[in-house]
């Protein structure tokens, strides 16, 4: 998870870095656990008076970060079971969009969330996180079978935006997002939706209709990405910093502004650097 590291937050990753090597240290030499503590400290302290001080654009920079946990990951982490039903059973089944069965906490719920890849191949095969319409039939399926069966949906959002390809757009790409709002709507069932990265425009909206909307301290949520903004405004993708500030797309913006109902925060770092930890932050919010 610590392939690609932005410069600001070097210094933090590497104080990180030295603290899980004294941890595996102090397991086998106990005198070390008051250095391990002395450590942890350090690295609480420098990780909030660095990750304070990010610019809009940094932050949206973090939400993007490679190494971030997808929904796979935190599901491996919170549910004690998950079965993913692949498919919209109409065209085809859309990687980028991962939903199903699991149980969360001894409860039985259905979950719906986009996924990115690791590494080229399989970034390609998820395109990016990208959802065609088939992707958003296909939660709109799991939308309804969680009706039909009174189960809670937990939705998990980190996209770009839908896929603006020319198949998609021939496919229904702006009906098939129009149509998982109105399904999303109609439930009768509870639906918390977490912003877990980057919350991208309609295709972040498909999966954002609930009745709870928690994002994480260092994700976001907009109308269009900071570059597109910048293309649109002025013409010129170098002002995204300056978009990215107008557009309040931030955590704490997002709250201020009543978009979200919670900000759930980070372990030292970014969630990046410690799967568990995040996801059982994230687990007590939900």
């Amino acid at each position: 998870c610590r392939m690609v590291l932005w410069p600001f937050e070097k210094e933090v990753a590497e104080l990180i870095g030295k603290l899980r090597e004294r941890r595996v240290a102090a397991e086998q030499e106990p005198a070390l656990e008051s250095e391990v503590a002395e450590l942890e400290r350090s690295v609480e302290s420098l990780s909030r008076e660095t990750f304070a001080a990010l610019s809009p654009m940094q932050i949206v920079q973090l939400s993007r970060h490679a190494g971030r946990p997808y929904t796979l990951d935190y599901l491996e982490c919170c549910c004690d079971e998950f079965v993913e039903l692949k498919g919209d059973r109409r065209f085809a089944d859309d990687a980028s969009i991962v939903a199903g069965l699991a149980r969360f906490r001894g409860r039985r719920v259905v979950v719906v969330g986009h996924q990115k890849g690791r590494g080229t191949k399989d970034n390609m095969r998820r395109n990016f996180g990208m959802p065609h319409p088939e992707g958003y039939r296909k939660a709109i399926r799991h939308y309804e079978l969680a009706d039909r069966f009174g189960l809670p949906v937990l939705t998990f959002i980190d996209t770009p935006g839908a896929y603006p390809g020319i198949g998609a757009e021939e496919r229904g790409q702006s009906e098939a997002i129009g149509a998982c709002l109105a399904a999303l709507a109609r439930l009768r069932v509870p639906v918390v939706a977490s912003i877990i990265g980057e919350g991208g425009s309609g295709g972040a909206l498909a999966l954002g209709v609930a009745n709870r909307v928690l994002v994480l301290e260092f994700g976001c949520y907009s109308v269009i990405s900071p570059e597109g903004c910048a293309a649109i405004l002025w013409k010129d993708g170098s002002q995204a910093g300056e978009a990215a500030a107008r557009l309040k797309m931030t955590a704490s913006d997002l709250r201020e502004l009543g978009v979200v109902d919670e900000v759930v925060k980070e372990p030292p770092g970014g969630a990046h650097q410690d799967y568990d930890r995040a996801a059982e932050l994230l687990g007590d919010a939900i």
